[in-house]
């Protein structure tokens, strides 16, 4: 069943898939590179820090040998040397120490970044299951890992046998000459060795790091079915989508009609088009707050009407506000000459009755047709 199920894994993991896992603490990790980052700081740092290093190493060597037989029999001079011993060797070994814990805390962000995760501290049962930890050893990662162990055993032997083979003459005579000589030798014996050790290392760490990634892309795959749910979890089932869809409608329309009795004029087909219009001194040129076709339409005439909001039929210009501007938009350039027109009708209308006076007839805007977009104007308008 796991191999059909591997085999069934074609996709690649999504973007929710690998941020989960980020969260659970699994990402890809090479603890081999780590190591051989580690090894190279630290033998860079020996390297760069060899002559701080020989001074410390002569004055241990100093302290250990410089005392004769009567302080040799005294406990105060003998705590005294191993103080001093003490501390010369924590100011040999700090800047080694510094540097390698820096590169423990750094390196593991090289490969799948910095993350923190209580999930992998969570105590789990099946851990603790002897034919769990048997399948680990004979699936795919653990011949992977016994690969590597054997190359890292091999490459690393050979490599360091090699240069003590080659360093024995030196390590030989070193004990003929000079402590100053001795200590050199060793130190170039140890930075050579320390050196190819750590190189062979990131070999290995590199090989690690491309097969970690490859592991895990392919751990991480996913089948059809598994990313047909996880959408559909995301983004919800058609049902609920569409239910989504019709409550923001709904709203949507609800806030479209309590702007209506705000609104300067309606501009309508007459029956088929409606257009509420809204303008102030704060607006650069007049919006549509309120605009529907049919049923829609017939709403908000009738909200208008019960607002004394004006109507105003203008069929083509009803059918243009309708193409080219959507709810809450300015209404585009090209109208501005037909909206004014229709606006100053508003006005003088609402004059003529405050002064009891004739109606003048409403005008008749002059609209490009191709304003009109698909609602176009039929040859005869009924």
């Amino acid at each position: 069943m796991a191999e059909h199920d591997d085999q069934e894994r074609t996709e690649r993991a999504s973007e929710k898939r690998l941020r989960d896992a980020r969260e659970k603490g699994d990402v890809p990790r090479s603890r081999d590179l780590s190591a051989a980052l580690i090894a190279l700081a630290g033998v860079g740092t020996l390297l760069a820090m060899r002559p701080w290093l020989g001074e410390h190493l002569r004055n241990l060597m100093r302290i250990g040998l410089a005392y004769g037989r009567e302080q040799a029999m005294g406990s105060a001079a003998m705590g005294a040397a191993a103080t001093a011993a003490g501390i010369e060797a924590l100011k040999l070994l700090a800047p080694l120490f510094a540097v390698a814990m820096l590169a423990t805390l750094v390196s593991p962000a090289l490969v799948g970044g910095f993350t923190f995760s209580t999930e992998a501290l969570t105590p789990k049962p099946e851990r603790l299951n002897p034919l769990e930890g048997l399948k680990k050893l004979v699936s795919l990662r653990g011949l992977v890992e016994l690969g590597k162990s054997l190359l890292k055993v091999a490459l690393i032997g050979t490599v360091l046998s090699m240069v003590l083979w080659h360093s024995r003459v030196e390590l030989l005579d070193s004990g003929r000459g000079s402590v100053q000589d001795g200590i050199d030798t060793a130190l170039d014996v140890i930075g050579r060795a320390s050196l190819l050790f750590a190189g062979a290392l990131a070999v290995v760490g590199f090989v690690d790091m491309l097969w970690q990634r490859f592991d895990y892309a392919r751990r991480m795959r996913m089948t059809r079915q598994e990313l047909r749910d996880e959408h559909k979890e995301t983004e919800g089932s058609p049902e609920t989508r569409s239910r989504v869809r019709s409550v923001q409608q709904a709203m949507a329309q609800r806030r479209m009609m309590e702007a209506v009795p705000k609104a300067d004029l309606v501009v309508l087909n007459p029956t088929h088009f409606a257009v509420a219009l809204k303008y102030d001194d704060n607006m650069r040129a007049p919006r549509v707050v309120a605009k529907g076709l049919d049923i829609v339409a017939a709403r908000i005439r009738g909200i208008a009407g019960q607002h004394d909001v004006p109507l105003v039929t203008s069929p083509a210009l009803a059918r243009a506000l309708y193409h080219t501007t959507r709810l809450g938009q300015e209404i585009p350039a090209a109208l501005y000459v037909a909206v004014a027109q229709v606006l100053a009708w508003v006005y003088r209308v609402r004059a003529a009755a405050a002064q009891s006076a004739d109606a003048p007839p409403p005008p008749n805007p002059d609209i490009d047709p191709e304003l009109l977009g698909p609602y176009r104007m039929p040859r005869t308008e009924t």
